[in-house]
């Protein structure tokens, strides 16, 4: 480790204490307030307003409780449809023609890891503990006031429990979000297939690097996953054409645009339209060429395509 880098950790680290000692003296200073404040009440308002002074101190303090637990309710429910898509894109890429060794293993490429999921692991360990849930056997002994202070401690831990799940999530939906296979043309048919055909400008047989997904000009095209587009404009045979970098090397390309909806350098996310169908460069008719390339290397789109698409319904 580098010296700046030892004095960067412990700049970072002065900070970190000096933030923790104010938090620690305000809460000590609302501490000693409150003390205060109760012993006020009793010396001088009698034991009635004291009493009154406390149920509304432990009314507000409820009101707090309940508000934080309704704000957890929206994250749960977020974190739960995360992780639904998650295991059901899982399930669709291990039962994928591209899973097997038999059947061409590089069809459909394994989710990527993204960086941060990779090193949010480095240099940890320790021994394997089943977890700590936050205890609420005695939610409802004690008194009131006691009852609220281990009410508030569950709901922290709650809060610290979420927390650390969603950051856990992030890496592996970010991943999923930059995977490609999203219908880049809702309701356009297929056209030319991926592989050798019949040139229709030549008659010759030709290599077909993409799919084409037949449609009239001006239906809009979106991005197939979310990453950073690193062209938008006239690429030699495509007519306007948009690549998008997508994680790990790879990147989809969308071409014959009649017109483009984003520029060089513009961050996308999956379903945002970025072009209309058009008939543009090398073209025949309206319709969308789309591609996969992967390590510069282009993929049949099919078998990402089909990852995606809607299960058909069960038969009764």
């Amino acid at each position: 480790m580098s010296s700046q880098r030892v004095r960067f950790v412990e700049a970072r680290t002065a900070r970190t204490i000096a933030v923790i000692a104010l938090i620690a003296l305000l809460v000590a200073a609302l501490a000693l307030g409150i003390v205060i404040g109760t012993m006020f009440a009793r010396t001088h308002l009698g034991e009635k307003q004291a009493l009154a002074a406390r149920r509304s101190f432990e009314i507000e303090q409820l009101g707090r409780i309940d508000a934080d637990l309704s704000s957890l309710a929206p994250r749960v429910a977020a974190l739960s449809a995360q992780v639904g898509e998650l295991r059901d894109f899982d399930s669709r890429l291990k039962g994928s023609p591209g899973s097997g060794a038999a059947s061409g293993v590089h069809d459909v490429p394994p989710l990527p890891d993204s960086e941060e999921s990779a090193t949010a692991l480095d240099g940890s360990g320790g021994p394997e503990l089943p977890p700590r849930l936050c205890n609420a056997d005695r939610a409802s002994v004690g008194t009131p006031a006691q009852r609220l202070k281990r009410a508030e401690k569950m709901v922290g831990c709650l809060d610290d429990t979420l927390s650390q799940l969603q950051r856990q999530t992030l890496a592996h939906y970010t991943a999923y979000m930059a995977f490609p296979g999203r219908d880049p043309a809702p309701g356009s048919r297929y056209g030319s297939p991926y592989g050798n055909r019949v040139d229709p400008f030549t008659g010759h047989v030709s290599f077909h690097p993409g799919l084409d997904m037949v449609a009239p000009t001006g239906t809009a095209i979106y991005a197939s996953a979310g990453g950073r587009v690193v062209l938008a404009g006239e690429r030699n045979g495509y007519g306007n054409a948009i690549d998008i970098r997508h994680a790990n090397g790879v990147v989809t390309r969308y071409g014959h645009a009649s017109r483009l909806l984003v520029k060089e350098g513009q961050f996308v996310m999956p379903g945002d339209e970025i072009a209309e169908v058009g008939s543009t460069g090398r073209s025949t008719g309206p319709h969308l060429h789309f591609e996969v390339i992967v390590g510069g290397a282009q993929l049949d789109p099919k078998p990402y395509l089909s990852l995606f698409r809607p299960k058909p319904h069960a038969q009764s």
